[in-house]
């Protein structure tokens, strides 16, 4: 099983395994990677060599391009700090898939962790709410490297230390987006990694509940499958590290919204809500809670 560890991640302040519809995430058998907010350029996660680009059509959005590339790359693990690479069963080496990057490299060249791979790509696999990030999955070389499923589990190494914050519902929007609205809490530890903790006090990631699951950090719980809850709520069932939502429905101010986008952040944290077509603005404080219902929403 691939492990990332903190020298890896620590070159973005954002990371998710569990928010997003694609198929690989729906066992956190790939990771998010948001750089800093302006940046325009994809930092490699990984050093090793250029194999292949294949450039794919994706749903056709407004807002998105109409072409996203998966970009290939043989891990070279010994230049790549934080990442461990257990064998497989076939004994081959490993390769990193590397999407939503319009490259500037080109088979054949070699790559540093941190360098520029090009620019970052507004795909058509976004929703409208999804801030810009690299997507990464680790499979070994004799694998199917094109299709979307395929890769195995990542694991967090021990030196990637989330703290859980505990968090009330309440905040004051800070960004307000046309689809959703940031809030300034759960408010950041000031260093270190950081997410949403659920009531039993574990850091959450994933989309609720629009996504198909999510994921719950940190030690597990004695049993091998129990419900977690959040804002008093019971949201859903664990299982090892992975999360079935329950039928519930997040809402703002008491209208029931799309959902919460949970991740793990350095040095900032605060809520997302998903919350198409809100009338909120920045400086308004609101209320967010979870209530159950029949017709949960679920994009994917």
């Amino acid at each position: 099983m691939p492990t990332l560890g903190d020298a890896l991640l620590a070159r973005y302040p954002r990371f998710s395994l569990y928010n997003s519809p694609y198929p690989a995430h729906d066992l956190g058998c790939a990771v998010d990677l948001y750089p800093d907010r302006e940046d325009e350029v994809a930092p490699s996660p990984v050093a090793g060599t250029v194999l292949d680009i294949e450039e794919r059509r994706v749903p056709a959005k407004e807002y998105a391009e109409v072409t996203d590339t998966v970009l290939l790359v043989a891990v070279d693990e010994a230049a790549t700090p934080g990442l461990t690479l257990d064998g497989n069963e076939y004994d081959e080496e490993w390769v990193a898939r590397v999407l939503h990057v319009d490259p500037s490299v080109v088979p054949g060249d070699e790559v540093e962790p941190g360098q520029p791979l090009g620019r970052l790509v507004r795909s058509g696999f976004f929703a409208p709410w999804v801030a810009n990030h690299l997507h990464l999955e680790l499979r070994h070389r004799g694998a199917n490297l094109l299709r979307a499923r395929g890769s195995p589990r990542l694991a967090l190494d021990t030196d990637v230390a989330i703290t859980p914050v505990g968090w009330d519902g309440h905040g004051t929007v800070v960004e307000a987006g046309k689809t959703y609205v940031r809030l300034d809490r759960p408010a950041s530890p000031g260093s270190g990694w950081a997410a949403l903790a659920s009531d039993d006090g574990a850091p959450l990631d994933g989309g609720l509940p629009h996504y198909a699951g999510g994921g719950r950090f940190g030690s597990s719980a004695p049993r091998d499958e129990y419900p977690v809850s959040l804002l008093g709520q019971r949201v859903g069932v664990v299982r090892d590290r992975d999360v079935e939502w329950a039928d519930v429905a997040v809402r703002l101010d008491g209208e029931p919204v799309t959902g919460l986008s949970l991740f793990v952040g350095r040095e900032e944290l605060g809520a997302k809500v998903v919350a198409r077509g809100h009338d909120h603005a920045v400086g308004d404080e609101v209320q967010v809670d979870v209530v159950p219902t029949d017709d949960p929403v679920r994009l994917g």
